[in-house]
């Protein structure tokens, strides 16, 4: 077979992680990856709807598809295609709408894949690669549409996970991404009528990923900070060379009212509370979060609240996010919807905060040993690459080593720090 494929992917790691399936799934019967000026016989566009502007631009993405690719059979999947199978399977060129993810092994079978794949076996061009352990939400935050689209909450079986994670490892990739679209659920639809002894959790897999042979390491998605159990925390204590120090909790916001208001479960006290265990019981771990900016009725005293958990907690790293009114959620037809240039000049003060938080965090890991997995390297030896603590790294070796060292673990003692990224000679 000559059949040329394209494929192209808006939104979150779990998209990508479903995009790839299908696209190996594809290659294994012939398909082959179309060259960018290339005109391809197939295009998988994978959706996204969290916003007004993912839905635009999953439109935009199917119409270039075809403009460049007349010939082609568009494929549609994702979260857009979900929420609207109607609209998107009247855009040109869309020949088929994929309305629910369960559905990809039939939509492989239909295209005549017999044996079709176990997982994924690797990510183009990446040295990382995510692993899609869970689906679905049960919440029902005031603000998000995805509950609406991947209602069905539903975890691969471990052994599933564990056999993919091996063989990426066996591919020669040394980190993997456990993610989900609530990756602290993974387990809870196993457990019904089970014993609390006998249940399935996060900790639970983690572990077992940890016992695999082999240089990797594992990094864990967004996870509400609830669910960083007792039970997961001493693992990650337990494992520190398996599993880096890193969290990126789901704060959203650091007001209790604001969090009412978005229909969150949990205080900001039982946030910063869980977020102290995880310092007190690991070395220098990294926490990162997403902020929505401009909430409705979001005041300057919650704004400011936000801004002072931010600053307790210390997130290194904030995915600020201004409110964007989704059609469908009870948020977008709130009182109080903050103008445009409120929410600009309030993100801008995240900014600032999160660059001081990271300065401070970054100077707390001088002298510390560190690991970091080589992404990049050039003619005069700088290594850059993903630190175990998540912040970028950039180690200098002999010139002729470096190409050698790009893809693997590597191991450093942080010497210097600035805005952006952390340094020091290999140990």
């Amino acid at each position: 077979m000559n059949a040329k494929l394209k494929t192209h992917t808006l939104g979150c790691k779990v998209n990508q992680y479903e995009t790839q399936f299908l696209r190996e799934g594809l290659l294994g019967i012939g398909y082959q990856d179309a060259g960018d000026d290339e005109p391809a016989d197939l295009c998988v566009v994978n959706t996204c709807t969290v916003t007004n502007e993912g839905d635009s631009k999953s439109r935009q993405i199917i119409r270039r598809m075809h403009r460049k690719n007349p010939d082609a059979r568009i494929v549609v999947m994702g979260c857009y295609a979900t929420r609207a199978p109607e609209e998107v399977s009247a855009l040109p060129g869309v020949a088929e709408v994929v309305t629910n993810k369960r559905e990809l092994p039939d939509v492989l079978g239909r295209f005549g894949v017999v044996d079709i794949p176990n997982g994924i076996s690797g990510l183009s061009n990446r040295h990382r690669a995510y692993v899609k352990v869970q689906d679905g939400c049960l919440l029902r935050c005031s603000y998000c549409i995805i509950p609406a689209v991947r209602p069905d909450m539903y975890s691969r079986p471990m052994q599933d996970v564990i056999d993919e994670v091996r063989r990426l490892v066996d591919r020669g990739f040394r980190e993997v991404i456990l993610t989900g679209i609530h990756l602290g659920h993974y387990g809870v639809d196993f457990n019904r009528g089970k014993a609390k002894s006998d249940w399935v959790r996060l900790s639970r897999l983690v572990r077992h990923l940890c016992e695999l042979p082999g240089d990797f390491r594992v990094r864990l998605s967004s996870i509400e900070a609830t669910e960083v159990t007792s039970e997961l925390i001493d693992v990650m204590a337990e494992y520190p060379q398996k599993v880096c120090a890193h969290l990126h909790v789901c704060l959203q916001s650091g007001s209790d009212a604001v969090l009412r208001r978005m229909r969150r479960r949990w205080s900001v006290q039982h946030i910063i509370d869980r977020c102290q265990l995880v310092k007190e019981s690991l070395q220098h771990p990294a926490l990162t979060t997403d902020l929505i900016v401009g909430f409705p009725g979001e005041s300057e005293q919650e704004f400011e609240e936000s801004l002072e958990t931010c600053r307790t907690i210390g997130f290194s790293k904030i995915h600020m996010f201004p409110f964007s009114a989704r059609r469908g959620t009870p948020a977008a037809d709130m009182d109080g919807q903050i103008p445009k240039s409120v929410k600009t000049e309030r993100g801008q003060v995240v900014a600032e905060v999160e660059r001081e938080n990271r300065r401070r965090y970054a100077e707390t890991l001088l002298g510390t040993d560190l690991q970091v997995l080589v992404e990049n390297a050039d003619e005069l030896g700088n290594l850059s690459g993903t630190s175990c603590r998540y912040l970028p790294a950039t180690i200098r070796v002999p010139a002729s080593d470096a190409e050698s060292m790009k893809g693997k673990l590597v191991d450093f003692t942080v010497r210097t720090t600035d805005d952006e990224r952390i340094g020091g000679p290999l140990r």
